[in-house]
């Protein structure tokens, strides 16, 4: 009976820690959004805080597999949620499996170490919602940084 227990309470144990990893797999689904996005122009090194820059690449990958998505907005903000730049001027289709990029060059420095997107989408229909990630990527002589910021849904229909 105590070797059952030890499974048991082993099993529960390992169901529990797989919890968080699996509640991000559940398919949420929604027809409209507006999603903040960090992003980093620069970030600093060093014992002198120096400036290392970055390139992003906002993406916007439509993941469901039948209905498209319309970008409605793509606004680019520093430090000072100032915005810098609009990216769509006017709606843009972006159909199932497919996907919307916008890049942001190494030598912008205007966003700043503070910056961000604001993405807004809708759909016809409810669509799985998209991935929308910011992908920051610096070179220097022998150095390389790169990684990624999800976005974050701040509203919601």
């Amino acid at each position: 009976m105590r070797p059952l227990r030890h499974i048991l309470l082993a099993l529960t144990f390992t169901a529990l820690l797989a919890a968080p990893a699996l509640a991000e797999r559940i398919l949420r689904q929604a027809q409209s959004q507006k999603v903040y996005v960090p992003v980093y122009s620069h970030v600093y090194q060093g014992i002198k805080n120096r400036p290392y820059n970055l390139s992003a690449l906002l993406s916007i990958r439509n993941v469901d597999p039948k209905g498209d998505i319309t970008i409605v907005s793509v606004q680019y903000y520093n430090d000072d949620g100032c915005m810098v730049n609009d990216y769509v001027s006017e709606p843009v289709k972006v159909p199932a499996m497919a996907t919307f990029e916008v890049h942001i060059p190494e030598r912008d420095q205007q966003g700043g170490s503070g910056a961000n997107f604001t993405v807004k989408w809708k759909s016809d229909s409810k669509v799985t919602i998209p991935i929308i990630q910011a992908v920051m990527i610096g070179t220097a002589s022998t150095q390389g940084i790169s990684f990624v910021c999800d976005g974050v849904v701040i509203e919601e229909e």
